[in-house]
Protein backbone atom coordinates (compact mmCIF):
# COMPACT_ATOMS: atom_id res chain seq x y z
CA UNK A 1 0.00 0.00 0.00
CA UNK A 2 2.90 2.37 0.78
CA UNK A 3 4.34 1.80 -2.67
CA UNK A 4 1.00 2.21 -4.41
CA UNK A 5 0.45 5.93 -3.64
CA UNK A 6 3.82 7.19 -4.94
CA UNK A 7 3.46 5.07 -8.06
CA UNK A 8 -0.05 6.38 -8.62
CA UNK A 9 1.14 9.99 -8.23
CA UNK A 10 4.01 9.37 -10.65
CA UNK A 11 1.64 7.76 -13.16
CA UNK A 12 -0.78 10.70 -12.99
CA UNK A 13 1.98 13.32 -13.33
CA UNK A 14 3.58 11.65 -16.34
CA UNK A 15 0.35 10.43 -17.89
CA UNK A 16 -1.20 13.87 -18.19
CA UNK A 17 1.78 15.34 -20.04
CA UNK A 18 3.13 17.38 -17.14
CA UNK A 19 6.45 19.07 -17.87
CA UNK A 20 8.42 21.23 -15.43
CA UNK A 21 8.36 24.94 -16.16
CA UNK A 22 12.12 24.91 -16.67
CA UNK A 23 11.63 22.80 -19.82
CA UNK A 24 9.25 25.37 -21.28
CA UNK A 25 11.66 28.18 -20.41
CA UNK A 26 14.53 26.27 -21.98
CA UNK A 27 12.50 25.99 -25.20
CA UNK A 28 12.48 29.78 -25.32
CA UNK A 29 15.94 30.59 -23.94
CA UNK A 30 18.08 27.55 -24.70
CA UNK A 31 20.46 25.89 -22.27
CA UNK A 32 23.11 28.65 -22.17
CA UNK A 33 22.15 32.20 -21.21
CA UNK A 34 24.18 35.38 -20.83
CA UNK A 35 23.03 38.38 -18.82
CA UNK A 36 23.72 42.09 -18.89
CA UNK A 37 22.39 44.63 -16.44
CA UNK A 38 22.45 48.21 -17.60
CA UNK A 39 23.69 50.53 -14.88
CA UNK A 40 21.03 52.85 -13.55
CA UNK A 41 22.33 56.40 -13.17
CA UNK A 42 19.70 56.92 -10.49
CA UNK A 43 20.92 54.00 -8.36
CA UNK A 44 24.20 52.48 -9.66
CA UNK A 45 25.16 50.51 -6.53
CA UNK A 46 22.07 48.30 -6.84
CA UNK A 47 23.05 47.04 -10.28
CA UNK A 48 25.23 44.35 -8.67
CA UNK A 49 22.29 43.13 -6.56
CA UNK A 50 20.07 42.90 -9.63
CA UNK A 51 22.80 41.12 -11.62
CA UNK A 52 23.25 38.52 -8.85
CA UNK A 53 19.49 37.95 -8.61
CA UNK A 54 19.24 37.47 -12.38
CA UNK A 55 22.15 35.04 -12.52
CA UNK A 56 20.60 33.06 -9.67
CA UNK A 57 17.25 32.97 -11.51
CA UNK A 58 18.91 31.75 -14.72
CA UNK A 59 20.54 28.87 -12.86
CA UNK A 60 17.73 27.90 -10.48
CA UNK A 61 14.54 28.81 -12.34
CA UNK A 62 15.52 28.15 -15.96
CA UNK A 63 17.91 25.27 -15.20
CA UNK A 64 20.31 26.85 -17.68
CA UNK A 65 23.99 27.62 -17.42
CA UNK A 66 25.58 31.05 -17.60
CA UNK A 67 27.74 31.69 -20.65
CA UNK A 68 29.50 34.53 -22.39
CA UNK A 69 27.46 36.44 -24.92
CA UNK A 70 29.28 34.77 -27.84
CA UNK A 71 28.57 31.26 -26.54
CA UNK A 72 25.01 31.84 -25.29
CA UNK A 73 21.78 30.68 -26.92
CA UNK A 74 20.02 33.74 -25.46
CA UNK A 75 21.11 37.07 -24.04
CA UNK A 76 19.09 38.96 -21.42
CA UNK A 77 19.48 42.74 -21.13
CA UNK A 78 17.95 44.13 -17.94
CA UNK A 79 17.36 47.79 -17.13
CA UNK A 80 15.98 49.24 -13.91
CA UNK A 81 13.12 51.48 -15.00
CA UNK A 82 11.93 52.46 -11.52
CA UNK A 83 13.02 51.90 -7.95
CA UNK A 84 11.05 53.61 -5.21
CA UNK A 85 10.81 53.48 -1.44
CA UNK A 86 7.58 54.82 0.03
CA UNK A 87 6.25 54.93 3.60
CA UNK A 88 3.67 52.24 4.18
CA UNK A 89 2.75 52.46 7.84
CA UNK A 90 3.09 54.97 10.67
CA UNK A 91 2.91 54.38 14.42
CA UNK A 92 0.73 56.35 16.84
CA UNK A 93 3.46 59.05 17.17
CA UNK A 94 3.64 59.60 13.43
CA UNK A 95 6.95 57.81 12.87
CA UNK A 96 7.34 55.56 9.85
CA UNK A 97 7.53 51.88 10.88
CA UNK A 98 7.15 50.17 7.48
CA UNK A 99 8.25 50.89 3.93
CA UNK A 100 7.33 49.50 0.54
CA UNK A 101 9.95 48.97 -2.14
CA UNK A 102 8.67 48.99 -5.71
CA UNK A 103 10.87 47.96 -8.62
CA UNK A 104 10.18 47.87 -12.35
CA UNK A 105 12.56 45.96 -14.62
CA UNK A 106 12.67 46.14 -18.40
CA UNK A 107 14.00 42.84 -19.77
CA UNK A 108 15.00 42.33 -23.39
CA UNK A 109 15.63 38.78 -24.64
CA UNK A 110 17.79 38.24 -27.71
CA UNK A 111 17.88 34.69 -29.10
CA UNK A 112 19.61 34.74 -32.47
CA UNK A 113 17.37 36.84 -34.71
CA UNK A 114 14.40 36.54 -32.35
CA UNK A 115 13.74 39.27 -29.78
CA UNK A 116 11.31 39.64 -26.92
CA UNK A 117 10.62 42.46 -24.51
CA UNK A 118 9.18 42.05 -21.02
CA UNK A 119 8.29 44.36 -18.19
CA UNK A 120 8.29 42.92 -14.69
CA UNK A 121 7.44 44.77 -11.51
CA UNK A 122 7.19 43.84 -7.88
CA UNK A 123 6.83 45.23 -4.39
CA UNK A 124 8.43 44.22 -1.11
CA UNK A 125 7.30 45.49 2.28
CA UNK A 126 9.60 45.71 5.32
CA UNK A 127 9.55 47.21 8.77
CA UNK A 128 12.01 49.50 10.53
CA UNK A 129 12.34 50.77 14.07
CA UNK A 130 10.32 53.94 14.79
CA UNK A 131 12.26 57.18 14.23
CA UNK A 132 15.03 55.34 12.35
CA UNK A 133 16.38 55.69 8.86
CA UNK A 134 16.61 52.80 6.43
CA UNK A 135 19.99 51.14 6.89
CA UNK A 136 22.02 50.16 3.84
CA UNK A 137 21.60 46.49 4.79
CA UNK A 138 17.78 46.80 4.97
CA UNK A 139 17.75 48.77 1.72
CA UNK A 140 19.88 46.21 -0.12
CA UNK A 141 17.78 43.33 1.20
CA UNK A 142 14.57 45.09 0.11
CA UNK A 143 15.96 45.67 -3.38
CA UNK A 144 17.19 42.09 -3.62
CA UNK A 145 13.82 40.68 -2.52
CA UNK A 146 11.76 42.90 -4.82
CA UNK A 147 14.09 42.19 -7.77
CA UNK A 148 13.81 38.45 -7.13
CA UNK A 149 10.01 38.70 -7.10
CA UNK A 150 10.06 40.71 -10.35
CA UNK A 151 12.29 38.08 -11.92
CA UNK A 152 9.84 35.39 -10.83
CA UNK A 153 7.22 37.28 -12.84
CA UNK A 154 9.58 37.34 -15.83
CA UNK A 155 10.12 33.59 -15.41
CA UNK A 156 6.35 33.05 -15.54
CA UNK A 157 6.11 35.17 -18.70
CA UNK A 158 9.01 33.31 -20.33
CA UNK A 159 7.59 29.91 -19.37
CA UNK A 160 4.23 30.84 -20.85
CA UNK A 161 5.82 32.02 -24.08
CA UNK A 162 8.09 28.95 -24.18
CA UNK A 163 5.09 26.63 -23.77
CA UNK A 164 3.26 28.38 -26.61
CA UNK A 165 6.36 28.20 -28.80
CA UNK A 166 6.69 24.45 -28.26
CA UNK A 167 3.09 23.76 -29.29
Amino acid sequence: MRLLWPLLALFIATGCGYKPSSQHARALLGSRVSTEVRVSLQDPQNTVLIKDAINKAVITRFRASLATRDEADSHLIISIKALNFSPLQYNQNGYIVAYRTMIVLDIERVSGEERGRYRASSVYDFGIEPNAIISDQARFEAIRQSAQKALDLFVAQAVSQGAQKKE
